[in-house]
């Protein structure tokens, strides 16, 4: 996918208004898809389409969560931090600041210190 796909691709996902509710949501604590439903008050089914989509795109990362009795479901967590749109020079650039776990801080720190 060209650069141009990918931010016609996320500026038209971004310019759906469940969209930005559960990432709004999920940038607060993970949750779940009927949790994300009762929060944006909309149809399981549509959010289901849309997390699927935010995941597709690198928006929403995909976790499990495991209950006391043994059960186990999905809950999704925004991945984004920050989200730059720039307009310059007859093109648009989007840039997407993703979240870093600790092990994910860890390894980029420890291949930083490897590489000097």
């Amino acid at each position: 996918m060209s650069e141009d796909d990918r931010a016609d691709e996320l500026l038209e996902l971004l310019g759906e208004k469940r969209v930005r509710q559960i990432m709004a949501a999920t940038s607060r604590e993970s949750l779940s898809a009927k949790e994300l439903s009762e929060e944006c008050d909309v149809a399981l089914s549509t959010i289901y389409r849309r997390v699927e989509e935010m995941v597709d795109s690198d928006l929403l990362v995909e976790g499990t969560e495991i209950e006391a009795d043994g059960s186990h479901h999905s809950v999704y967590e925004a991945n984004v931090d920050r989200l730059a749109v720039d307009i310059e020079d007859g093109a648009i650039d989007i840039n997407i600041h993703v979240r870093e776990d600790a092990a994910q801080r860890f390894s980029r720190i420890w291949n930083d210190i490897r590489d000097t």
